[in-house]
């Protein structure tokens, strides 16, 4: 499922606080957000955008591939995130179930201190299956309980959360 362009605006916007930023998206999808982060970057900041479905990453290449300051990896993000734990990001979106409802402490490891660590996809949707609301609720409730991350929760768009760690 694409972000929307609500908050595809934000993401660019945020990325644009962030010169010389080391970016990671966990789930590029087909490229709308990576699009709309790019667009926010500056040139001295690079992009690594991971995706386990190799169709949808084949489009973001198509339309994005003649950017330089992207990396585009086809791989389970569970299995990149545990081969890369010591790497370390100033803006992490994380728009999957890796680095938000699975292997989040790792994730959020990664992250510099300043760092902005970005979920979407909060608020409940008519598509979640049974027991999806639940883990959002959980999800937000551990965020809040972390003494190294200042939160934001966000009742627009689909429902974001940006944390900065301390």
């Amino acid at each position: 499922m694409a972000s929307d362009v609500l908050t595809c605006s934000l993401l660019r916007t945020l990325a644009a606080t962030k010169p010389k930023g080391k970016f990671l998206e966990l789930g590029t999808g087909t490229g709308l957000s990576t699009a709309w982060i790019l667009d926010g970057m500056d040139d001295a900041s690079s992009l690594l955008s991971i995706d386990n479905d190799k169709k949808f990453l084949e489009i973001a290449q198509e339309f994005l591939a003649d950017d330089n300051r992207l990396n585009l990896i086809h791989t389970d993000g569970g299995e990149w995130v545990s081969e890369n734990k010591n790497a370390k990001f100033d803006y992490i979106f994380a728009d999957t179930w890796h680095g938000k409802y699975l292997l989040l402490d790792d994730v959020l490891a990664m992250l510099n201190k300043g760092g902005l660590y970005i979920i979407d996809d909060m608020l409940a949707q008519p598509n979640w299956p049974d027991g999806h609301q639940e883990k959002a609720v959980n999800l937000i409730n551990y965020l809040e309980t972390r003494a190294d991350l200042i939160l934001t929760k966000q009742v627009w768009a689909t429902g974001i959360v940006i944390a900065v760690k301390k």
